[in-house]
């Protein structure tokens, strides 16, 4: 493929309607706007992935981009401008390697300007040609150790990023992590304290189930929960769950719903 060959299938020439976005002024004020407008991680990576393929694209080369997000204890977080790059971010991902999971592991920013001279990673760079894919620019993203996360950007052009790009993408990345951050550690406040309801609810019925069997049996509180947990091992089952078939078989009741002010 020459250079500057736009990539055949969904890797095709920018929309005329996409340089709106580009040439907004204040990044600043428009990355809060998606904070505020975004009901969770992935859709915030979504428009921020949306963002910056409008921003780093131009005419005879749309860029793709992906957002790859990893946070302790909790699953993975990929989301992607379009279905063309959530392809190749799961691609990469099948492989276990490639640019931008190096940029991520390694911390620094990593360019790919042709893929046909691309000696490693061998079997995600055969792949990523197939797909049209020409350069890849891989961009960490300081997240302060709040989790670790890197933006994919894709083009369907060989050198399909200058060094203006490269300085365009590292500023935006620098500017989408601070807003990322707080979505993460809102999203970690509303984890935590979904987790807390959670447990609540637990606590709740396992303390009836040890009142109904203190009452049934005449035995102390220690006696009873240790009849619950013999028979949540015995029957290799959450104490929880055992604990509701003890109510239900009492009271008939399915489903015990737990009511505490937030």
């Amino acid at each position: 493929m020459t250079n500057h060959e736009p990539m055949a299938g969904n890797f095709g020439a920018l929309p005329q309607a996409a340089p709106a976005i580009q040439a907004s002024p204040d990044m600043e004020t428009r990355l809060q706007g998606l904070v505020l407008a975004s009901k969770d991680v992935i859709s915030f990576l979504t428009d921020l992935a949306v963002l910056a393929s409008s921003r780093l694209s131009s005419p005879g080369n749309r860029i793709h981009t992906g957002v790859t997000v990893i946070r302790r204890k909790r699953p993975e977080a990929l989301a992607s401008s379009d279905a063309a790059a959530r392809a190749l971010d799961e691609l990469q991902n099948g492989f276990g390697d490639g640019p931008c999971l190096t940029a991520l592991r390694n911390g620094i920013t990593l360019l790919v300007p042709d893929l046909t001279d691309e000696r490693r990673w061998a079997p995600y760079v055969k792949a990523a040609r197939e797909h049209g894919v020409c350069s890849i620019l891989a961009v960490p993203m300081d997240l302060a150790g709040e989790a670790e996360g890197v933006m994919n950007l894709y083009s369907g052009c060989s050198s399909g990023f200058t060094a203006e790009d490269i300085s365009t993408a590292e500023a935006f990345a620098s500017q989408a992590a601070s807003s990322l951050r707080l979505v993460l550690r809102i999203a970690q406040l509303s984890e935590a304290r979904n987790d807390l309801a959670i447990a609540m609810q637990s606590r709740t019925v396992i303390d009836m189930a040890i009142g109904a069997i203190m009452a049934e049996n005449r035995c102390t509180r220690d006696v009873a929960f240790n009849i619950l947990t013999k028979a949540s091992s015995a029957r290799n089952i959450k104490l929880r769950e055992v604990a509701a078939a003890v109510i239900s078989s009492i009271s008939g009741e399915k489903q015990i719903d737990t009511y505490f002010d937030e």
